[in-house]
């Protein structure tokens, strides 16, 4: 028998765990594996899933990002790791001079150089997820316009230049507060990591909840963290074998 750590639904798809764990006889991680084979066999339009790990720097996205990933492929799913911004691209290395408090740039300048960091991988990003493997990923488009919006940029301009990116199928916001974070080891060493900062990114992280958003609490004990992770994955990561078309972000009505 396993523990299972049963979670609850709450605003914008927050979940926890119980006070007191449950004795189950079943692993619902087993029986996803079992559907998922059944799926991967049965249906032509099965497709890889998009899934971003997103919250405040110092969250934990990076550990528990890779931590999944590990966990998937150790059960045989293609899977890989990204991350954004990129560093390895020409306009990756701008922005990680930027970062590091090496080069300074207007605010709507690096911006945009941030969105094109995810255009440069949008065909490639399509076309790993169309043959049927999973990308996790550590910051996509609502860091972004979280970060931006924070400098006092509109919403809808920072928002613009991210329309047509692939949408992910989940994204897993880790919800820890800035002065949790700000404890964190190696804190403070870019250039966006200072409190009243951080205070305000987390209010623009808030307007940009939608149905794809799953909240956890980014201050439990990193296994129980990963485990929730984990059970979310995997029921994302079987809807799209089952076929669920890709969407774009952000398009005007």
């Amino acid at each position: 028998m396993q523990v299972c750590w049963h979670a609850r639904t709450m605003s914008f798809g927050r979940v926890g765990p119980l006070r007191h764990p449950k004795i189950c006889p079943c692993s619902p991680i087993r029986s996803s594996f079992r559907q998922m084979q059944m799926n991967t066999a049965h249906n032509d339009n099965s497709r890889g899933s998009l899934i971003v790990l997103e919250g405040l720097d110092r969250s934990g996205k990076t550990s528990q990002s890779n931590r999944l990933v590990t966990f998937l492929k150790e059960k045989g799913l293609s899977v890989e790791f990204w991350r954004f911004p990129d560093r390895s691209t020409s306009t990756g290395q701008m922005i990680s001079a930027y970062l590091a408090n090496e080069s300074q740039l207007d605010d709507r300048a690096i911006h945009l150089l941030f969105s094109a960091n995810r255009w440069e991988k949008r065909s490639l990003m399509e076309s790993k997820v169309m043959s049927g493997t999973s990308l996790i990923i550590d910051r996509y488009s609502y860091s972004g316009v979280a970060f931006s919006a924070a400098k006092g940029l509109d919403v809808e301009w920072c928002k613009a230049p991210e329309v047509g990116l692939i949408a992910p199928d989940l994204v897993i916001y880790l919800d820890i507060s800035a002065e949790k974070a700000a404890e964190r080891g190696g804190y403070g060493t870019e250039r966006y990591e200072q409190l009243e900062f951080q205070k305000k990114v987390a209010e623009h992280y808030r307007t940009l909840y939608d149905a794809s958003w799953k909240i956890v609490d980014g201050g439990l004990p990193v296994e129980t963290l990963e485990e929730q992770i984990r059970e979310i994955a995997l029921g994302c990561i079987l809807t799209c074998q089952k076929g669920k078309p890709l969407s774009e972000l952000w398009h005007a009505k």
